[in-house]
């Protein structure tokens, strides 16, 4: 029987095929410390030059194994500039994306979080939570402007935490430790597109656990 939709779990570390789902996930254990998976890069939407430095690390509170992804230095500090590492390996429009992640440091801005249907680096979507306004957020980029489609004011504890969103034709959800704060409806970036991780200003922000499922 021909199955209308499927549900593939994109990682980068081990594969589990179980009928249509294939599962993978970035655990990023299998990065050489200082430098980033293959397929991803580095980029910045109203970049300064030189762009953040990115790397996996090993850190003694992974969330999971020895290692992960970390904006580790902020090479030129300007309020404006949306540091992002991504990859265009895989084509997300609809389906779900997961991760771990712990903001470390950030006078102008602090913590993080996922962008998706990643065009280039001036249109995508991204949701992000700051601890420095005690918000989680859920923007569109568009030629580089950044406009504001839902918030909700979220205080979480130091550490790590989880992100979700859910995507679903011009519907979206956002969850944090797995409840849902965010809902909306958008229909400007209907164009499937990469997957990544995203910080803004000087915040220096730790991902792990990256995952992705794609429904087809």
């Amino acid at each position: 029987m021909f199955l209308h939709k499927v549900m593939m779990t994109i990682l980068v570390s081990g594969v589990v095929i179980a009928g249509n789902v294939h599962s993978k996930i970035w655990d990023f254990e299998d990065v050489k410390a200082g430098e980033i998976p293959s397929s991803w890069q580095v980029d910045a939407t109203h970049p300064k030059r030189p762009l953040a430095t990115w790397e996996v690390k090993e850190v003694n509170d992974a969330p999971s194994g020895k290692k992960t992804l970390v904006l580790s230095k902020i090479n030129h500090v300007y309020g404006g500039t949306f540091n992002l590492c991504y990859t265009k390996s895989i084509r997300f429009r609809d389906g779900e994306i997961s991760l771990m992640f712990k903001a470390n440091s950030g006078e102008i801005d602090q913590g993080g979080g996922i962008m998706w249907r990643v065009q280039n680096s001036d249109n995508y979507y991204v949701v992000r939570f700051n601890p420095l306004e005690d918000n989680f957020r859920f923007y569109i980029v568009l030629d580089g402007i950044r406009m504001q489609l839902a918030s909700a004011n979220v205080r979480l504890s130091k550490g790590w935490h989880s992100m979700r969103i859910v995507q679903n034709g011009e519907h979206f959800e956002g969850y944090l430790d797995g409840k849902k704060f965010l809902e909306h409806t958008d229909k400007k970036l209907v164009k499937s597109g990469g997957v990544g991780v995203w910080t803004k200003a000087d915040a220096v922000t730790s991902f792990d656990d990256f995952s992705v499922k794609v429904e087809q």
